[in-house]
């Protein structure tokens, strides 16, 4: 039995059966033994767990350099510009960011101000969520960013699940089936009041008329995650990026299992109460819930668009080909020697992770939400 595990259970007995939002964020944030706070790196290839948009290509820290760029412009060059990258994990996104500004754009490099706070020590995912003090070295409570970005963090806040029968909503909780084998199961309950309906509803979602047995995911530290990103904001950006979508299309008809997915070992499950601690768990996000708050906390709408639709916009085509014209030549004035094949296989393995970026039926189709205060 795994430490968060031994806690969970302890808490269940100690209290009775806890809500999933509760269970996703002890598995996920419990210290010291929670999946993100474990201490060790999750994401990349070989012996990990899953891939973020910066493993695959140098060319989305490049597109991300334009994007923050043409912010900085925007907001008339301060100097400094500050960046808060939080959910920033190994730092890579930071790294590309400021080799690209450093080598294409000096003036802009001088201003960058680019500060990371990380999802593993809990300072933002869980600490901005729920307005605990932030603890890094950055001082996050401190700073007046120009920009809040985050690149796949959202999803990994906790979320209630709940279920339809008949004309109410009921929350899914977690008790323990059985201690010797260490087998947690759901149970439902009814929730003390009609919040959750409520947040439906508030989205002009049609759960009503949907069949018995309807699941969905309701993320409420989101919400407070924008209030306090908009706080934060004097003048500026709140750039996300993640996978989900507006409220009509995310809780459809179509969806009755919801959107909660495991990821271990770059493989995926839909068994979120199996290796508590051992394996990620995510949900979309309700990017009408994201827009609604800013806008309730004084930010407008700038973009929302796809991932796809995002990068082409910041010119990843023209890169892609300039690098081809430079870095690769001879892929293409000398491609049958030795050194042209070597660079036709580099350009062949740069351009799929560009295609994967922006596969449409994947990657391509994450969100990118811009909202701004002026």
């Amino acid at each position: 039995m795994t430490e968060v595990l031994q806690r969970i259970m302890a808490r269940i007995e100690r209290e009775g059966p806890i809500s999933f939002a509760t269970y996703m964020q002890m598995a996920l944030y419990e210290p010291g033994c929670g999946y993100y706070v474990s201490g060790a790196h999750k994401m990349g290839w070989e012996e990990k767990d899953y891939f973020t948009s910066t493993d695959l290509s140098s060319l989305f820290a490049t597109c991300m350099g334009h994007q923050l760029q043409r912010m900085w412009e925007q907001l008339r060059q301060p100097h400094p510009f500050i960046v808060l990258e939080q959910g920033a994990g190994r730092g890579h996104l930071a790294q590309g960011v400021r080799a690209w500004a450093e080598k294409a754009s000096p003036e802009f490099y001088a201003a960058l101000d680019y500060r990371l706070a990380d999802i593993r020590a809990g300072q933002d995912a869980r600490a901005t969520a729920t307005d605990r003090p932030a603890a890094d070295s950055n001082h996050q409570d401190d700073v007046v960013p120009s920009v809040i970005l985050s690149n796949e963090l959202i999803d990994a806040f906790p979320v209630h699940v709940v279920e339809k029968h008949s004309d109410r909503l009921y929350e899914i909780y977690v008790d323990i089936k059985d201690r010797q084998y260490e087998r947690l199961a759901e149970t439902l309950n009814e929730p003390p009041d009609r919040a959750f309906e409520e947040y439906l509803d508030r989205y002009r979602v049609p759960w009503r008329g949907y069949s018995d047995g309807w699941r969905a995911e309701i993320n409420l530290d989101a919400l407070r995650w924008m209030e306090r990103a908009a706080n934060m904001l004097r003048r500026g950006f709140v750039l996300t990026i993640d996978y989900g979508d507006r409220a009509r299309t995310l809780y459809s008809r179509e969806r009755r299992e919801g959107t909660l997915l495991c990821y271990y070992n770059h493989t995926f499950n839909d068994r979120p109460l199996t290796r508590p601690g051992e394996q990620d768990i995510t949900a979309h996000v309700n990017f009408s819930a994201l827009i609604e708050e800013g806008r309730r906390h004084g930010l407008r709408l700038s973009t929302f668009t796809t991932q796809r639709a995002w990068l082409q916009s910041m010119g990843i085509d023209e890169e892609l080909e300039r690098l081809r014209a430079s870095d690769y030549a001879a892929s293409v004035t000398n491609r049958a020697s030795n050194e042209g094949q070597v660079a036709l296989l580099r350009w062949y393995s740069l351009r799929q992770g560009v295609t994967t970026l922006m596969d449409p039926a994947g990657m391509g189709n994450f969100k990118v939400l811009i909202m701004r205060r002026y």
